[in-house]
């Protein structure tokens, strides 16, 4: 009997938003791609209604949407114009049929260099958008991110900083766990038992480059990294997980400039390569 292997969804940023959102699901659908998760950006040119129904047509489902705007904030102006903004968000990610809405924090705000500070200020605009999400029935997935972003765009840095945050406002939170920014993490699997099957709203997945060109922009291609995605994957079948694994790559320094059809082709081979179960291998 064959092993059923997991279903790969892709995350549009992987292909650098060179083509707008129709083509990119034609694209994924000729090659059996079964997921994917649009930006929010993607709207301005194919209106929510209408994506919905282009990928719809194309038998994908939505694995998430990307991403709510940063939460912390230097004004009470600026913190109202957040909220208003996740709100909208929230609502295109309910008009979509996106089961979660990637929330990346924010760091720092303007004058303030306390990190217990500003995750407060997470907690309190993740409390505040919860009863919107929970009405449009639209989960939260706080994303931790790699300490690099801490000052500019994650005040959480650890899966531990985002379940603290999700055990302060309750169960309609959750947490996205992305590779490129928890392959480090000494205590990745502890957290994800302690996220428990519930609160694991996302896998994403990259490569991280041994020699990395820039913070943002230069993530690697599934293969081209030192990261252990084999393991991170047993970690989260272990921990409950059962969904599609999303491939997110950033790449303005290599993949965008390259033909979509080229990065597609690749990334399939090597998600193939991979041969991730959709669950526990028996060891009996």
């Amino acid at each position: 009997m064959h092993r059923r292997l997991a279903p790969l969804s892709v995350n549009t940023a992987t292909l650098g938003f060179k083509q707008p959102l129709p083509v990119v699901v034609e694209a994924l659908a000729r090659r059996s791609v079964q997921g994917i998760a649009p930006w929010r950006r993607e709207f301005q040119d194919t209106p929510v209604k209408e994506a919905r129904r282009i990928i719809a047509d194309a038998g994908l489902q939505v694995t998430s949407l990307c991403r709510g705007s940063y939460l912390t904030f230097a004004s009470d102006h600026q913190r109202r114009a957040i909220l208003e903004d996740n709100r909208r968000a929230i609502d295109e990610a309910a008009a979509m049929g996106a089961p979660t809405l990637c929330m990346v924090v924010g760091g720092l705000p303007e004058g303030v260099r306390d990190l217990a500070q500003a995750r407060d200020q997470v907690a309190e605009q993740l409390a505040a958008l919860v009863p919107h999400a929970r009405a449009h029935q639209v989960r939260l997935s706080v994303e931790p991110l790699h300490p690099m972003y801490a000052a500019d765009r994650s005040c959480i840095s650890t899966l531990a900083q985002a379940l603290d945050i999700c055990d302060r406002i309750g169960p309609d939170l959750g947490v996205m766990i992305d590779a490129y920014h928890l392959w480090w993490d000494p205590e990745f699997a502890a957290g994800l038992a302690r996220a428990g099957q519930d609160r694991l709203l996302g896998w994403q997945i990259c490569d991280w480059r041994a020699v990395t060109r820039d913070l943002l922009q230069d993530r690697g291609m599934i293969g081209d990294g030192v990261i252990d995605l084999k393991r991170m994957h047993r970690d989260m079948l272990e921990a409950g997980w059962r969904g599609m694994i999303e491939v997110e790559i950033f790449s303005g320094l290599d993949w965008d400039h390259r033909p979509m059809d080229e990065t597609l082709d690749v990334l399939c081979a090597r998600f193939a390569d991979l041969a991730l179960p959709a669950e526990p291998v028996s060891t009996f």
